[in-house]
């Protein structure tokens, strides 16, 4: 039987983490976690929050894995890591493949970019380092 989306957002809601606009940003600027943004590079150089990574979804896994050649340094399997995307959805499957993997403190950052732009938070964009 074939999984739907819905599904899969469901299970991966229930088994990881889910953290606030408020609580990641706190965690941005203590420095107590790594956000990672797994948009398209496109949607991540129009707008981002300053600080995160960017790791598109579709090479999140080589990106995760210290045995490839693709492997970014900040992905450590013991690091609180939030993942970012447009609304959650993308960011909820992200999390859930990262903690499929091992990582142990993993959650996706409840509503995404669209929640915390709604809260006022900063964002970087092309024409301005922090808006």
């Amino acid at each position: 039987m074939v999984r739907t989306v819905a599904e899969m957002l469901g299970q991966a809601h229930a088994s990881v983490g889910v953290e606030s606009p408020a609580s990641a940003a706190d965690a941005l600027a203590d420095g107590s976690a790594v956000l990672v943004d797994v948009r398209q590079s496109d949607e991540f150089a129009a707008c981002r929050i300053a600080g995160s990574i960017q790791v598109a979804r579709g090479l999140l896994e080589f990106a995760a894995d210290p045995a490839s050649g693709h492997h970014r340094t900040e992905l450590q399997p013991e690091a609180r890591i939030i993942v970012v995307s447009t609304s959650g959805a993308r960011g909820a499957l992200a999390a859930a493949t990262l903690q499929s993997m091992g990582f142990v403190d993993v959650a996706v950052l409840e509503g995404g970019l669209t929640a915390w732009m709604a809260e006022g938070r900063p964002v970087a964009t092309p024409e301005h380092s922090a808006a």
